[in-house]
């Protein structure tokens, strides 16, 4: 969702399950690193995506498509399987 609101262009979705391990990577066109988890107070309306993907997911992060930046950035988190 934060890559539609928040960039232009084109988004996709990947999912990959590997080893018990889901990878949920998001990439979008726009080069900007994403905003560092905020934090939000609970009952925040926005601002809190990166917070819920720190809080659940066991890894997250970010990295440009190109070294210039020119292919946009891919924002990944994974999951391991409950045990």
């Amino acid at each position: 969702m934060n890559a539609v609101r928040h960039t232009k262009g084109p988004a996709a979705l990947r999912l990959r399950w590997v080893d018990g391990v889901l990878r949920i990577g998001v990439w979008d066109a726009d080069p900007k690193p994403p905003a560092p988890p905020l934090f939000a107070p609970p009952d925040a309306e926005k601002g809190r995506g990166l917070d819920l993907v720190r809080a659940c997911a066991d890894g997250w992060g970010w990295h440009p498509l190109a070294d210039s930046g020119d292919r946009g950035k891919l924002v990944w988190c994974e999951l391991g399987a409950a045990a």
